[in-house]
């Protein structure tokens, strides 16, 4: 029966049947393939392992030995280390023996000093407390003085809650800028406009240039509105108010103080606090952005502090170009009195030229008045008569050349004489 279903057709492939015994053949071979090459695999992984095996116990033997020789490096260098160690701890104990003995001695004087410093410290301590009493004193003064500006402050507090009273304010703080940076006659407040405004100040600029503007009205209420907020909604609420009056506030200045030759096409918008001008470049883009596209500039008392020099800067200019002709007129002035300096100090450098000359030719006279003076000293009288001759050529030769030829004559006849 077995044998019946060995023979059974299995599979066709094209022409070729195989049954069930030729496929359980194939089958058998392949796994037979299989085995084989996983017995192989095996074998060489053996060999492989064995290998590493063997290389790994290499090293390790390399290993040791290098163990070996470094620990006979270290007994030589524990003996070599045991020998210092005795060494230092004798010198240790030298040492110890006589820091001991030095730290006797010191504490000895320290003890003096500290009893002495005591004393020092109680006579110092009670001249400290006098002088702590006597401030604690001033203190109570500043105290005082404290409380004073807490109340000032309290009134400046009512005063920036009052509209009127502190636009009042922020002008006054503009005012003092402008006057401190700028001359008189360079400015002025209240002016009134052609079209019958009056701007808070009006900064007159060189060369017939129209005015600049600035106006010191900055709303604050909605900003205390929204910085005395407790919940969002009063913030949200305080903050589309204040963007709200800055942008009635803003076209205000552009409908009112921008005047074609009249004014500049920019105006200043005063802000009398570097925090608020800080939170509003910060927070409130959209509003200065606004204010830029408006042509009104925010500033705060520091800015305008610039400005203000700035335009002190070109209004000096101004006036240097105005007196320009004055300094230029002065400028040849100079130039005249230097050329005609130059021309006297060259007559004198020709008058020291001639004199230097002259000097010279009067120390040829004394040398020669010093030789015939050691001639007579000496009584050479008989000198050769050629060198006689040429002696008295010479002199004669140089005597032509001097001022004084007639005292050197008489003196040189004289000695001829004798």
């Amino acid at each position: 029966m077995e044998q019946l279903q060995l023979h059974q057709e299995f599979i066709q492939i094209g022409q070729t049947v195989l049954t069930r015994g030729d496929a359980l053949a194939i089958a058998s071979g392949v796994i037979l393939i299989g085995v084989l090459g996983l017995l192989v695999s095996i074998w060489r992984t053996a060999k492989k392992r064995l290998a590493q095996e063997e290389t790994l116990r290499a090293i390790n033997e390399e290993r040791t030995r290098e163990a070996e020789m470094r620990m006979a490096e270290l007994v030589a260098t524990q003996n070599e280390l045991s020998g210092h160690l005795a060494a230092m701890q004798q010198n240790i104990t030298s040492s110890q023996t006589a820091f001991s003995k030095q730290l006797d001695e010191r504490l000895s004087a320290v003890t003096g000093r500290v009893s002495q410093s005591l004393t020092d410290t109680t006579k110092t301590t009670q001249e400290s407390l006098t002088k702590l009493q006597e401030r604690l004193a001033v203190i109570d003064t500043a105290q005082s003085n404290i409380q004073n500006l807490a109340q000032d402050v309290v009134g400046l507090q009512s005063i920036l809650q009052n509209k009127q009273t502190r636009g009042a304010f922020g002008q006054s703080r503009m005012e003092t800028i402008v006057q401190d940076g700028l001359p008189m006659g360079g400015f002025e407040f209240q002016a009134t406009l052609s079209n019958g405004t009056r701007p808070d100040c009006t900064i007159k600029m060189p060369n017939q240039a129209p005015a600049l503007v600035i106006d010191a009205k900055f709303p604050l209420e909605a900003w205390n509105l929204m910085k005395d907020a407790d919940t969002p909604e009063q913030v949200k609420a305080g903050a589309t108010q204040f963007r709200r009056d800055m942008e009635v506030h803003i076209k205000d200045i552009s409908s009112k103080y921008l005047i074609t030759g009249e004014t500049q096409d920019t105006a200043f918008m005063f802000v009398p606090s570097e925090s608020i001008f800080a939170e509003v470049h910060e927070n409130f883009e959209n509003i200065v952005q606004r204010a830029h596209n408006s042509r009104i500039v925010i500033v705060s008392p520091s800015l305008l502090l610039l400005s203000i020099q700035v335009i002190q800067a070109v209004l000096k200019d101004a006036r240097m170009r105005e007196q320009a002709h004055l300094i230029q007129g002065e400028v040849i002035r100079f130039t005249k009195d230097l050329s005609l300096l130059d021309d006297r100090v060259r007559k004198l450098q020709s008058h020291f030229v001639l004199t230097a000359k002259d000097i010279d030719q009067i120390l040829i006279s004394t040398g020669k008045l010093t030789r015939h003076g050691a001639k007579i000293e000496s009584l050479e009288f008989g000198a050769a008569p050629q060198e006689a001759a040429t002696t008295t050529a010479t002199a004669t030769a140089t005597e032509e050349e001097l001022p004084g030829k007639p005292f050197l004559r008489a003196i040189e006849g004289d000695g001829g004489g004798d």
